[in-house]
């Protein structure tokens, strides 16, 4: 358990650097006219003392929920026009599968570049990065016409997180043991950090900014980088021999980060703040992604390797649920959709995609996509901005 930081009141000048990048402030803007641009649709209630967040980090919403913008439908103007589709990466087939999450049927297959592992929203919404980790590219696809644009060259790009200030792109440089800072929007070199450990895959923030946990996968470790300075500042061994983390994020609360392993098979729960040892929850057999219900109430945890997902409820602390796929599969990462009513996991070992009733676990649908789906994508989602992966939105 950490204390939050809280500091002196906002004023509107921090609001207009969070918003360089949207283009959206100006020399006479104010807090109000920041929510407007960052897509709030109804006045947004602050708390009475604000976070000392990141310098040029839009202010946080909810000191009690980092979720908070992400809210059933509530989407920024920027993506509202937006078809609603599902992005779905091949691994093994060098394509990204694209659905329609209303017919579930595929309605389009764009070649990519070789090993696409996972397909991330830009910070500033309007760019969806396909990361083709062994093709050393980056795939842009338009969001608003689904139209690929031209690769950009970026070394090893096996995932990709976005700074909250929306200044640099973090590239999970996952063979070459490296996290690579570059320009959010040209993605041009700016720092490269050497990490001393092997497979640095996924990462969350904390409800400052501040600083992100990073997890290794093959090496079982995790790091804390700080985000300002670009530097790792702690890094510890995991306590389970051939210990696996993969996907990691922090609780609405932002006092506690969960990394799930798929070898240890299930949560380790970290305070990130004081980056002492975790303690750890048994989920199921492969424990892959995590991905927060829109109230924030739950976490859905995919146990790739026995065809389930465990729901974590943050309030009573412990797992309530667990659902099971009908004729297994291997549930692996995904999304929520905008309205919060479907699960949407890619089938990695399978060459299908899961869609399942958050309300109740049934499955609606198992659709064929391409060999080796991955990091799949539900765009648009809630939130008035980016931090990559397959959607992490504040």
């Amino acid at each position: 358990m950490h204390p939050s930081r809280i500091a002196r009141v906002l004023i509107a000048g921090v609001a207009c650097v969070a918003l360089t990048a949207l283009s959206a402030c100006s020399s006479g803007g104010s807090e109000h006219h920041a929510d407007e641009a960052l897509g709030s649709k109804a006045p947004v209630q602050h708390p009475q003392q604000a976070v000392d967040g990141l310098p040029g980090m839009p202010p946080v919403l909810d000191r009690a929920d980092v979720y908070a913008a992400d809210r059933p439908n509530k989407l920024s103007p920027v993506v509202k026009d937006f078809p609603s589709r599902v992005y779905v990466p091949n691994t093994n087939s060098n394509t990204v599968t694209v659905i329609d999450p209303r017919t579930y049927e595929v309605i389009e297959t764009i070649p990519v570049g070789h090993q696409p592992q996972h397909v991330v929203p830009s910070w500033d919404l309007k760019t969806l990065w396909v990361n083709n980790d062994l093709g050393n590219s980056l795939t842009p696809i338009d969001p608003r016409t689904g139209r690929a644009g031209k690769p950009v060259d970026v070394h090893d790009p096996y995932n990709l997180y976005f700074t909250p200030d929306g200044k640099y792109a973090v590239v999970m440089a996952s063979k070459d043991r490296q996290l690579v800072f570059r320009d959010a929007h040209t993605m041009k070199r700016v720092k490269t950090v050497p990490v001393g450990c092997a497979g640095v895959n996924h990462a969350d923030f904390s409800l400052d900014g501040r600083y992100f946990i990073v997890s290794c996968e093959f090496s079982g470790e995790l790091l804390k980088v700080d985000t300002a300075n670009m530097e790792v500042i702690g890094k510890q061994k995991l306590d389970f021999h051939g210990a696996m983390p993969q996907d990691v994020k922090v609780s609405p609360d932002g006092k506690r980060f969960y990394i799930a392993d798929m070898m240890a098979n299930g949560l380790w729960i970290l305070d990130g703040d004081t980056f002492d040892h975790p303690r750890f929850l048994y989920t199921g057999k492969g424990a892959h992604g995590l991905y927060v219900s829109r109230d924030s109430r739950e976490m859905y945890v995919s146990n790739r390797g026995e065809g389930t997902i465990s729901i974590f409820d943050f309030t009573q602390n412990r797992l309530t649920k667990k659902w099971r796929l009908p004729n297994g599969g291997s549930p692996d990462m995904g999304g929520v959709s905008a309205d919060g009513k479907v699960l949407w996991l890619s089938g990695r070992y399978n060459s299908e995609v899961y869609a399942i009733d958050t309300r109740t676990g049934v499955q609606l649908a198992r659709i064929r996509v391409g060999s080796g789906p991955h990091g799949l994508a539900v765009y648009p989602q809630p939130g008035r901005y980016s931090l990559g992966h397959t959607g992490i939105f504040r």
